[in-house]
Parts: structure tokens; sequence; C-alpha cells
């Protein structure tokens, strides 16, 4: 499949949004896609970003236009960041993008609403994702993707949608680099050794040097302190004057990955942008900023949570609307004087992200490509990882643990067999389930199956069920029957069953294959 990314990066708006979409590019390509990005040439943030990519880029042409014109439109309270019409874009993004012909196109925009999404995928004849967090404008979108917590999403986006979509919500969905997932969790300490300041790509309004001055003068902190920033920062000058006289502070520019910087201080002090999930999924305890009006609601949302502890901006900095958070000043002391509640915090925050959200996104657009084949005992560690993991357990005929060695003597069986089919479900090279299936008798055999725990709520499960139905009609070359035993209160599976077509409930369903449809 190809995938088209639509996203821009300036001083502005910030890289974040870029560097989201570089993590599920690589998601994408590591799953087989075809990735190619559409960037405006704003300022040099962008160029610093991509200088060393390996996917194409096609670069929208620099802004010429005098946006005012468009102010008396019903317009997005950001569409200024586009520094173009909504209309040039879609020109210019069409222009760029038909001969490509991408089944999806993915848009990261907070300056496009409704009409550039409808007039985009209409020309280019594509399905839309739209990654969105602020619900502040129209959306017309196939699937849309906030990973920021919400207790009702739906609620949040109200009045705004062209047409119902797909959702990918809440943080399982944040778009981390994939170093992410395995990279060590930050282990905890009851003293606050050292301390990390890292306000974003741009550093809005300068805030970095203020929120060290705040470690140092307000909370008297006198430890090591560790500022990160980009060599796109316009206030690099400032802040690197405010590191050196600053004793015991270092800093440190354009870290290609940030989750090695995230473990090893006991206290990150950060803008609430997307760096936040990157930091709940290592855990270190984290006091969070708002320097956008969107980070407010991400910051607020996490205190509500008691994942991070949310502060102000120190006076001089960037000013979104506080939302009656307290001043950093404030907050600081307290946090670093109390270990149970940055233990609390580290915990809490680390239940919430796992790494693997640009991964569940990519596989939801490429789920059409899944496709089986026999299962070996080289599969052996990975099925039993899957079969043992309680979410599994829970649905299955014995709720038991099933040890390894035992579960090795069931797969060399159920191989040996001739009346029994095993499959692993893959996109691309990454195994998502199983499944199997056991002759009963002459024309009728059962089928079992289960996706790996991690990736439900994706549609992967009709795809594996049809796909199995296909290579056991490829396999018998006769009808047959499909039997399946479902666990009592396994809403989940009766639901799959009903939608592949399945007849009975609900806990025996019955399909009959013919050999030719």
């Amino acid at each position: 499949m190809r995938v088209a990314i639509r996203v821009d990066a300036s001083a502005a708006m910030g890289v974040g949004h870029l560097l989201s979409g570089l993590s599920l590019a690589l998601a994408l390509v590591v799953l087989q896609a075809e990735v190619c990005f559409v960037v405006r040439a704003l300022d040099e943030a962008a160029a610093q970003v991509l200088r060393d990519t390996p996917y194409p880029v096609r670069w929208l042409p620099a802004p010429v236009a005098d946006l005012s014109r468009d102010s008396g439109e019903d317009l997005p309270p950001l569409y200024r960041w586009a520094e173009v019409s909504w209309l040039q874009d879609v020109n210019d993004t069409v222009g760029q993008l038909h001969g490509l012909q991408p089944d999806w196109l993915v848009v990261d925009h907070y300056a496009f609403d409704a009409r550039w999404h409808q007039q985009v995928c209409d020309a280019l004849a594509c399905r839309l994702l739209v990654i969105d967090d602020t619900a502040d404008r129209s959306i017309a979108a196939d699937v849309l993707l906030d990973h920021n917590w919400d207790a009702d999403h739906q609620r949040k986006y109200l009045g705004r949608l062209a047409r119902e979509p797909v959702w990918l919500s809440g943080p399982r969905y944040a778009l981390l680099a994939a170093s992410y997932r395995h990279a060590p969790r930050y282990p905890f300490h009851a003293a606050v050794r050292s301390i990390g300041i890292f306000m974003g790509g741009t550093d809005p309004g300068g805030t970095s040097a203020l929120v060290l001055a705040a470690c140092r003068r307000d909370a008297g902190f006198e430890g090591p302190i560790e500022v990160v920033s980009t060599s796109v920062n316009p206030f690099l000058k400032a802040l690197r004057e405010a590191c050196a006289a600053s004793p015991g502070t270092t800093l440190t520019l354009d870290a290609p990955d940030l989750s090695a910087f995230f473990a090893r201080h006991d206290l990150q002090i950060g803008a609430g942008g997307g760096a936040s999930w990157e930091r709940c999924c290592i855990g270190p305890p984290t006091i969070a900023l708002a320097l956008a009006d969107n980070q407010s609601l991400v910051v607020s949302a996490l205190d509500g949570l008691g994942a991070i502890r949310g502060a102000s901006t120190p006076v001089g900095g960037a000013q979104p609307e506080a939302r009656g958070l307290p001043a950093l000043a404030d907050v600081l002391p307290g946090l670093l004087s109390d270990p149970k509640a940055r233990q609390a915090m580290s915990a809490r925050a680390m239940s919430l992200v796992d790494g693997r959200g640009a991964q569940r996104v990519a596989l939801y657009l490429l789920r059409d490509t899944l496709r089986l084949r026999p299962a070996g005992m080289d599969d052996a560690v990975l099925l039993h990882s899957w079969r043992n993991h309680p979410a599994v357990r829970a649905v299955s005929g014995s709720a038991d643990v099933i040890a390894y060695p035992e579960h090795v003597c069931w797969l060399q069986r159920v191989l040996q067999a001739t009346d029994r089919w095993l499959f692993v479900a893959q996109v691309g090279n990454l195994a998502v389930g199983s499944i199997r299936f056991d002759r009963l008798e002459a024309g009728r055999i059962e089928v079992s199956l289960y996706l790996d725990p991690d990736l439900h709520a994706l549609g992967l499960g009709s795809r594996l069920l049809l796909a199995g139905e296909q290579q056991m009609r490829v396999q018998l070359q006769v009808a047959f029957v499909v039997e399946a035993a479902v666990v009592a209160g396994n809403i989940v599976s009766q639901h799959l069953f009903e939608r592949c077509g399945y007849a009975g409930g609900p806990l025996q369903y019955r399909k009959r294959i013919a050999v030719n449809i």
C-alpha cells in the first residue's frame, strides 16, 4: 500500500507533528508500505528535521500570499499556521500526489478543516486519516486519530464531524518512535538527584531558560540539570547563556532519541505536547507546562489522572490559557520533597502508554494486507506468550496457564496431524495472530483463533477469520461447515462471528463455506 503524510513544521507550530509523522512512517515501512511526505517549506524547521530522512519528501513551495484577505471566511482558529489559503494548499497537495495515487492520506495539520479534507480525498480517490486533538474545526475523515486521553472522544467532537469516522482514540495510539517500545524505563529513586528540562523543539517564548531559573531560584535545587533543545530554537543564544551561568547545568542539542534522557533524571519538566506521551512511556515523574492552548487539554487531563503534575508557565514565557493550573514555583518544592507522590505518578504514567501506538495505527491502515502462513516450531515461543496472556486465557475454553514444555508437545502434535491445520497471520513480516482448524467429521471443521493481545480493536480479527476460511477452501477443495464455540460472556468474539456471516450464537456458531464464491 502507498501512504502519503501531509504535515508541516515551523517555529510557530513546533516540530512535534512532524516527529510523530516520522514515527508513523517507520511503522508503516516496517510493515512493507510505501511512504512519502508532503511538506511546505515554511522556514528551516522542517528541513532540519527531515535532513537525514530515508523517506521521499515532496516539498510544497514557500508561501508568498497574504493571508489577511482570508480573515473574513469561516476558518479554523489556527489557519495561519499553513501560511497559504486552504484552497491553495489543496491544489498544491493534489498536484504533488496526483501521480502517486496513495491508498491512504494521513494529515496532521490544525490549519485544515473538512473542506480541505474532502476536496483532497475526492481529487485523489483515497481514504483519509486525520490526526487531531483540538476538536476546534470541522473534520471529514475516514479515520480520526486523537491520542489524548478523554472520557468521551465522541462528545469532544460533537458537531465537528462531517461524517462518522472510525475512532482511534486514547494514549494506546500515541505515535512514539519505535525505540520507546523497548527502551529502558525510569528506575524510581526516592531522592531527586537530577532534573531534565525539555520544552519542545522550538522552545516557545524561551520557556526553557525560565524553567531553569525557577528550579535554581524558586526551588533552590542545587543538583545537576540537563536542558534539551534543538538547533532551530529561536531562543538558543539566550538559552546557552542561561545554562552557562548556572553551575551544574548542561545543554544537549538535537538528540535523535530522548528516551534515555527521560530515564536518567528523577524529575522531568516539559511542555505538554507530544513529548508528554514519551515521558509517560518511560515513566519519570513529570511537571508539565501548557505552552499552547491545545496542550492545556493534555496537561489538565493527565494531571486529573494522576500521571503528571500540571503547572502554569513562568511569567515571560508562552502564555496560553492556564485552566487553573498552579504556578511552577508552587509545584516544584513540594514535589521535590514528596517521593510517594512521585512514585505514584510514575506508575500511573507508565500504565497509559506502552510504545506500540504507531504500530497499531499502521496495522489499522494496512490490515487488508493480512496474510496467513503455516505455523512451525519456530513459532512456539510467540504462540505460547499469546496463549498465556491473561486476556486470551479469560476467553479460552481453559483459563489455566500452560507450561512451555506442555505447549511444545501440543504444537508438535498439531503440526504432525493430518486433520488439524494451524496458521500464523502476518501484516508485512509482523505476526499478529493465529488461527487453527480441527476436523470434526466429514464436511465439518472447528475454528479457534486469537490475536496478539495488544492488537485488539484494529479490525484484524475479521480479516484473520476470513483469510482462514479462504485458506481452508483451498486446502479442502470441497464445501464444508465451519463451527465455533464461544465462552459465555465473550461479546467481542460473538460480534466477530456475526460480522463474518456466522449463524447461531451466543455460544455456538456455524457457517457454510462453498468451494467457489
